[in-house]
């Protein structure tokens, strides 16, 4: 039988994941760690980005938006702030989003307003680029 990984996602207000995994991509805060069974354990901060799972054949992706990552050799714990199934994202809402944090970076008048547009414009073009893995 071929070996899995137990994958679980939460976020604080739910479990989104909870199943056996071939293998897992997630954004860990010095790049993508990609992560099979037998995996060195391991604990990182999350960064924004996509995290995707495979089962089979089957791939899965998510938009994570911060939080922690732990890896042992037989499970996966990602803890995200928030975290979307492609399925679930509105592209036209994340489209908007995009172009708000756009027009904003045009507006920018403080080094603290510049930091929060830039990580809209972050969060807004990750939700996109999952959601059009749906499509």
């Amino acid at each position: 039988m071929e070996q899995k990984i137990h994958l679980r996602i939460v976020t604080p207000n739910r479990q989104l994941v909870s199943e056996d995994v071939d293998e897992c991509q997630i954004p860990g805060r010095e790049g993508y760690l990609g992560v099979l069974p037998g995996h060195a354990p391991l604990i990182s901060e999350l960064k924004f980005g996509e995290l995707s799972y495979r089962s089979g054949k089957e791939v899965h992706h998510m938009a994570v938006l911060g939080g922690y990552l732990e890896v042992l050799p037989d499970q996966v714990t990602v803890l995200a702030e928030t975290a979307e199934r492609s399925a679930d994202i509105d592209l036209a809402r994340a489209e908007a989003s995009r172009e708000r944090a756009e027009r904003r970076l045009k507006q920018i008048d403080s080094e603290t307003d510049m930091r929060r547009a830039m990580v809209a414009l972050e969060r807004a073009l990750i939700r996109i680029q999952v959601a059009s893995k749906s499509r």
